[in-house]
């Protein structure tokens, strides 16, 4: 019998809930641009440290070991600007960027990653930079008025928030959107 599969990845929560609002805030009016958009649901809204994918459960459990032993200190992360992957000619991913907290994000990614390679978990196939998505698109459509809501928030400040943990989540796909359930956590010292 073959062992089951989750979908996974490992994220850092917003925790403050005033930059959570701001974020979202920004998200919506992008949103009502008329483009061609899916909105990263409030729930959703995390920073992705890194995207594992489809792994059996053993794996998942040895990533729940990998992250128990982590040891990194707590620190914060400042909110700020907004860009969009690829380019700004051809968006497909709207996100929220870090200024300050962007450094220990990248040392914690490259800890997990250094972790994730001895489980044998395929390597990360893009550079990592630390951003929230907060929107999707789907098609050229409305892009023109896209861009020019990218070009009026691209100094925006959200805000800061606490880096306390890092969670382990499961992503079930529905039409409606994904589904994420924490599978382990680990507080940082």
């Amino acid at each position: 019998m073959r062992e089951e599969v989750l979908r996974v990845f490992i994220a850092i929560e917003i925790k403050d809930q005033d930059v959570l609002r701001n974020l979202i805030r920004i998200r919506d009016l992008i949103a009502s641009s008329g483009a061609d958009v899916k909105p990263v649901e409030d729930e959703n809204i995390h920073l992705t440290l890194r995207f594992i994918g489809e792994v059996p459960v053993s794996v998942v459990e040895e990533v729940c070991n990998v992250l128990a032993n982590l040891k990194h200190s707590r620190f914060e992360m400042h909110v700020k600007g907004v860009g969009v992957f690829p380019t700004i000619h051809r968006p497909r991913v709207v996100w929220a960027g870090i200024a300050e907290g962007s450094s220990e994000l990248i040392e914690l990614h490259n800890m997990v990653e250094r972790e994730l390679h001895r489980l044998r978990v395929p390597a990360d196939r893009e550079e990592f930079t630390p951003h929230i998505t907060l929107l999707r698109v789907k098609s050229g459509k409305g892009v023109d008025k896209l861009v020019k809501l990218i070009e009026e928030f691209k100094d925006a400040d959200f805000g800061a928030t606490p880096v306390e943990r890092i969670v382990l989540k499961k992503s079930t796909l529905t039409p409606r959107g994904p589904i994420y359930t924490d599978m382990c956590y680990k507080s940082l010292d």
